[in-house]
């Protein structure tokens, strides 16, 4: 017998109806920075088409993105107020908050609003928890975390998104959670972080490079690839609803290992020096951008993707690049 399976790609119509993997806009999550203040959006240099905003706009953006049908964000804030141990990102009232609870009031439970859990951005050595002799200390650091995310919840969040990499963070974030009476409020662990060169143009947004030393004490090593897979079943473990890699690209292998060892929703965050790449090569003609980011995209929700964060939400849902 001959073999054919040429024969279920004849037309564009079988071709969509035998597809064994499907993208849709509803499992496209938005990232957006904000900032203090008011004003115009600052555009991001490093990526093109996107911007911090701050919080008026940032509610005007997400009603934008809202009518192209994205209904997800994730939240990260750019503040000028840094001390040691990050405390502007602790407070009740911090920009994040405040952010969520202007969200929550425009758009009510029509919006899913998830927030970055992370110091780095409040630090002023740039570290994702308390720096004591150039060592990032684990345990000192998790009840910031804590505060910061049930600050988060309070305010509205439905989704709170540790990326520090401390270990024991979910367990202590869930716990802190439950008894501030926010047990409703679902963790989407960064559980396979690893310590990246991609991350360039997203640490420029946010102004949270440190500015000594590296991560690589406490982020997961781009070889490690059973580790990134015990990372994210630890973090299950304790109680994380959603896991996630990050980066998806290059780590297409880890989002298939984690997706065939877990039942929860897996998420990819597709990151800044993966958009900036395309970005880049689209503007001066290289690739064609309308189908390159969708086939990108595709790769990892084929991978096990569930959710992709990805900075290309906004054109895939405004030029119909998905369903």
């Amino acid at each position: 017998m001959i073999h054919r399976p040429r024969r279920l790609r004849r037309s564009a119509l079988l071709r969509e109806a035998v597809a064994q993997t499907r993208l849709h806009r509803s499992r496209l999550i938005m990232p957006h920075f904000v900032r203090e203040g008011g004003g115009a959006d600052t555009p991001v240099e490093a990526m093109p088409g996107v911007a911090r905003h701050s919080v008026a706009r940032l509610v005007e953006q997400v009603g934008a993105d809202r009518e192209l049908g994205l209904a997800s964000v994730l939240l990260f804030g750019v503040t000028e107020r840094k001390d040691t141990r990050g405390s502007a990102a602790t407070a009740a009232d911090g920009l994040v908050a405040r952010a969520v609870a202007g969200l929550r009031e425009r758009f009510g439970d029509e919006l899913v609003i998830m927030t970055d859990v992370c110091l780095c951005g409040a630090t002023d050595h740039g570290h994702c928890g308390v720096l004591r002799d150039g060592r990032v200390l684990n345990d000192e650091t998790l009840p910031l975390l804590s505060a910061m995310a049930v600050a988060h919840a309070r305010a509205g969040a439905d989704v709170v998104a540790p990326s520090d990499m401390m270990d024991g963070r979910v367990a202590a974030i869930r716990a802190a959670l439950d008894g501030a009476g926010c047990s409703d409020t679902a963790i989407l662990s960064y559980s396979s972080k690893f310590a990246s060169a991609f991350y360039g143009p997203f640490r420029a947004a946010a102004d949270s490079a440190p500015k000594q030393g590296d991560r690589k004490s406490y982020q997961l090593d781009p070889r490690n690839r059973r580790e990134a897979l015990r990372e994210s079943l630890l973090d299950e473990q304790e109680g994380a609803d959603m896991l996630m890699v990050k980066p998806a690209l290059s780590y297409l292998d880890v989002i298939a290992d984690v997706r065939a060892h877990t039942l929860l929703p897996l998420a990819a965050y597709n990151v800044s020096g993966e958009y900036s790449m395309v970005k880049a090569a689209a503007a001066q003609g290289w690739v064609d951008e309308a189908r390159l980011v969708p086939e990108i995209l595709t790769s990892m929700a084929r991978a096990g993707a569930d959710l992709i964060i990805s900075y290309h939400a906004r054109d895939v849902a405004r030029e119909g690049w998905v369903a």
